[in-house]
């Protein structure tokens, strides 16, 4: 299989994960509409299936931000014949071609990720403040996502 092929079937798979963190992002945004979830109390008295909206997000989010930095960046620079040996050359190269608009706002969306994710912040209120923070920069994340795959086509 040649990177094309590689990366079109990535992106397939990339695309159900942008999909379902779009609709998920309209729950929240329902949610929003209707309390503050950012808040402490509101938080615990959210019913699980309200909760399970959250986390499902931060999975989607966590899935898309993962998939591009580890499955897709280094492809799409081979693919447009930019080599690369290290992450950190990837991520340059990534900027420099706009697919991200920087380093150090994927590094910020990256590191708050983790905290969620493998870190979980011993205060609720730290996690709802990073979980506010992914939810805030779903379009920062959708702007990644897009950028990638329109690069994808200029050089498919």
């Amino acid at each position: 299989m040649n990177t094309k092929e590689i990366l079109a079937k990535r992106f397939d798979k990339l695309e159900n994960h942008y999909k379902a963190l779009k609709e998920y992002k309209l729950l929240i945004d329902d949610l929003l509409s209707e309390s503050n979830i950012y808040d402490q109390f509101v938080f615990n008295t959210l019913k699980p299936e309200k909760r399970a909206i959250l986390d499902a997000y931060l999975k989607r989010f966590a899935s898309i931000q993962d998939f591009l930095g580890a499955k897709i960046f280094s492809f799409l620079l081979d693919l447009a014949g930019i080599n690369n040996t290290k992450m950190s050359e990837v991520l340059s190269n990534i900027e420099k071609e706009n697919i991200i608009d920087s380093l150090e706002n994927w590094i910020e969306l990256r590191e708050v990720r983790n905290e969620l994710e493998h870190d979980y912040p011993e205060e609720l209120q730290e996690a709802l403040n990073d979980l506010k923070y992914c939810v805030d920069n779903f379009h920062k994340i959708e702007s990644y996502y897009l950028n990638s795959l329109n690069f994808y086509k200029k050089y498919a």
